[in-house]
């Protein structure tokens, strides 16, 4: 199985560097020309100034949905200008129809879909793989992102700018200022790669300048138009950002019978631009209680739930280090840093050094814990990304954690930890064609640790074809029984995947359904000596309708073979004994409300059988209602029901969770909601108020419960205040 497993890998080696990668840029032709303005710009939202009105205008926009072979009928005007320190953005967006404009809230980074709203798409470098995103809502919340991968957006980065959104009768006007200091881009460059996006809601219209296949996310940096300067963009000059915080609080563990813990604070993170494209980040007792605590899951997987990284200092260029590898397969995992030790100090040098390699290299140190016997730990990680063709690269990383010193014996632990290591060494190859219509991935990896004994690597492989109503992908993977990462996120050791998954879609004409077609997805598992150990097949049908509402309904056949013992519960100990058979089909459909409603709700579920011959009933649904732009209620449940035969018996398990938001202002921010885990017997309370006082500076007071449902008894309990101050020179 192995050796037919790397036949496959390389002969789609073959078949991924056979794949046109080079090709003219598709929107070439789509030229907006920036000059230098003539004028003070004021971010106000008015259209006043003399800048503005000897700026070149990107209009006449392209449909992407419901159709993407006609031009917009929303109306949407776009200008740029710069001065020495700033990028400046006026977009007057149109109502096509009248009546007031949908928005959640004034939160900022809001789901796309639930909002009017517009977007810039950034490509400063001209590869079609990286960028930044900006943009804002009709009640002027700000949307902020960094770029990768050609066309995805990671929101959980932030950055220092200005914006204003003014309303108007028949319009609204979205003004920016972006400061040259807070993006990064090659030297001496004439022309970027640009693109706009525009939703609107009572439409249901999404469109953009630079035109993008329906099947292709707006964000596509495949199909930017270009931004052509009349002269390079100003050098940023000395660029060094230094951002402090205070931090206080206390913790009480009544759980753990401990006393109270006053926990006082202080620590600096620093943004020093090597040049105009490469950033070396530094940190100094870093302190993540901005972050939201991580919304519970009703965990019945035998492997380990992924929850993704938000904490800023690993967010810019994060894609050299996070996006190595799959989904399950991640050689680097930065939540390992940090989850058992506190972090002392770190330091990362990430970016482009020209215009075909990006480099990435990080080291961060953490302290030991002799109540856990934890040593110190030192991470190492090293990343290289070499641009082939237009938009594909070749990839390499090397992963390093180190244990220093001996923490064995102490407080009755036999744990013998002495300089103990853990690395991984990863190749990869990624394929984007010039028009994205075909992407993929090569990959393999390495480990090794003291006294590892077998085979430890993992090889793995992808190829994609989307076109507008066609869509398929053929993936595979081998990870060997030793391999081992232990900073990387890889839940499953020892098996084979094969995974062929296809899609069509029929776009009918019709007033009320968009699109809708069948989906199959089949994921078979073999362990090392060929058997198969898991058959997941999924027969799906979706309907989407122009009202942006979706139906889907699914068939689901699954055969486990255990591969170890596992408690079909994950919560009562009882375990069904290895290499036990299982097999069961079950039925499932989800509907999901259109956007535009104050009143939204979306509702799943699925019956069928389940572990041991038992059965299964799930019922999710999220209920919210907002009060425009400034209160926003939901409220989400999970219930599960399972049928097993003795021990277990008959066991439900309910997760709720209510949340209010309140959006004072587009900087005034408070939120709270509960979270009752009957799984774990946990009710959560958390409660956080925001303040931006000046562009990514903050003042947080964060209150969090954890309590025992019955008798209501507290677990513990903390609360923190925080202040953080950017300052930039």
């Amino acid at each position: 199985m192995v050796k037919r497993l790397g036949y496959s890998c390389c002969i789609l080696l073959g078949v991924l560097l056979s794949v046109p990668v080079w090709g003219q840029k598709i929107n070439e032709d789509y030229r907006l020309h920036i000059k230098r303005a003539s004028s003070p710009v004021v971010v106000d939202g008015i259209v006043d100034e003399q800048a503005w009105k000897e700026a070149e205008v990107a209009k006449d926009f392209y449909m992407i949905l419901p159709m993407d072979t006609s031009f917009s009928q929303v109306e949407t005007e776009v200008m740029m200008t710069f001065d020495e320190e700033r990028l400046y953005l006026l977009v007057i967006n149109h109502h096509a129809v009248p009546g007031p404009y949908y928005v959640e809230s004034l939160r900022r980074d809001f789901s796309f879909g639930k909002n009017d709203n517009f977007l810039l798409f950034m490509d400063t470098f001209d590869d079609q793989t990286n960028g930044f995103s900006f943009g804002a809502n009709a009640a002027g919340a700000q949307w902020d992102g960094i770029m990768y991968e050609g066309g995805r957006v990671d929101l959980s980065w932030d950055n220092k700018w200005v914006s204003k959104v003014k309303n108007y009768e028949d319009k609204w006007v979205f003004e920016a200022a972006i400061p040259f200091k807070s993006i990064r881009y090659k030297k001496g460059i004439r022309e970027w790669g640009i693109n706009f996006s525009r939703l609107d809601l009572k439409t249901t219209e999404k469109s953009s300048w630079a035109p993008v296949p329906r099947q292709f996310p707006s964000a596509s940096l495949a199909y930017t138009g270009v931004l052509v300067w009349e002269e390079a963009p100003p050098e940023p000059g000395m660029n060094v950002s230094v951002i402090p915080y205070v931090m206080g609080g206390r913790v009480k563990d009544n759980e753990g019978g401990l006393p109270t813990d006053y926990q006082n604070r202080v620590g600096v993170d620093a943004k020093i631009a090597v040049s105009s494209s490469l950033n070396l980040d530094l940190t100094v007792n870093p302190d993540f209680s901005q972050v939201e605590v991580d919304r519970q899951i009703t965990n019945l997987d035998r492997f380990e739930l992924f929850f993704p990284e938000r904490r800023q200092f690993f967010l810019e260029n994060g894609d050299l280090f996070a996006n190595f590898g799959y989904e399950t397969i991640r050689p680097f995992f930065s939540r390992r840093i940090g989850l058992n030790a506190p972090i002392q100090f770190g330091a990362r040098l990430s970016g482009k050094i020209n215009r075909d390699w990006r480099i990435g290299a990080m080291n961060m140190q953490t302290g030991q814990v002799e109540e856990t016997a934890t040593p110190a730990q030192n991470f190492t990680v090293m990343s290289a990304q070499r641009r082939v063709g237009q938009r594909s690269n070749i990839a390499a990383i090397f992963v390093n954690k180190f244990s220093m010193g001996d923490l064995a014996g102490r407080n009755g632990t036999d744990a013998a930890v002495n300089n103990a290591y853990n690395r991984n060494l990863g190749l990869e190859y990624n394929l984007a064609s010039s028009n994205n219509l075909w992407t993929g991935k090569v990959l393999f990896l390495k480990s090794f640790s003291p006294n590892q004994s077998g085979e430890s690597m993992v090889h793995a492989a992808n190829l994609r074809y989307a076109s507008g109503n066609l869509s398929w992908e053929w993936k595979h993977e081998y990870v060997s029984p030793q391999y081992t990462a232990e900073v990387g996120y890889v839940p499953r050791n020892g098996y084979y995947r094969v995974n062929p998954n296809a899609a069509y879609l029929f776009f009918p004409k019709s007033k009320k359904i968009l699109n809708h077609g069948p989906t199959v997805n089949t994921s078979l598992f073999f362990n090392t000596d060929g058997e198969q150990t898991d058959n997941i097949t999924e027969l799906g049908y979706t309907m989407r309708f122009r009202s942006q509402s979706t139906l889907t309904a699914k068939y689901t056949y699954n055969r486990i073979l255990l591969q170890q013992a596992f408690d079909p519960t994950n919560f009562s100990g009882d375990t069904l004994a290895a290499f036990t058979d299982h097999t069961w089909n079950s039925l499932g459909a989800q509907y999901v409300s259109k956007p535009q409603s104050l009143f939204t709700y979306s509702l799943s579920s699925q019956y069928g059988g389940y572990f041991a011959n038992g059965e299964r009933f799930n019922l999710t649904g999220e209920l919210g209602y907002r009060f425009q732009p400034y209160v926003g209620l939901s409220l989400t449940g999970n219930y599960n029901q399972l049928d097993l035969p003795e021990p277990w018996g008959n066991t439900r398990f309910w997760l709720v969770g209510p949340r209010v938001d309140v959006t004072f202002t587009n900087t005034l921010f408070f939120t709270a909601f509960a979270q009752y885990n009957e799984q774990i017997d946990n009710i959560n309370l958390n409660t956080r108020f925001q303040w931006r006082f000046k562009p990514a500076s903050d003042l947080y007071l964060v209150f969090t419960d954890n309590y025992l449902p019955a008798p209501f008894y507290v677990k513990n309990r903390t609360l923190a205040l925080k202040f953080t101050y950017w300052w930039t020179w």
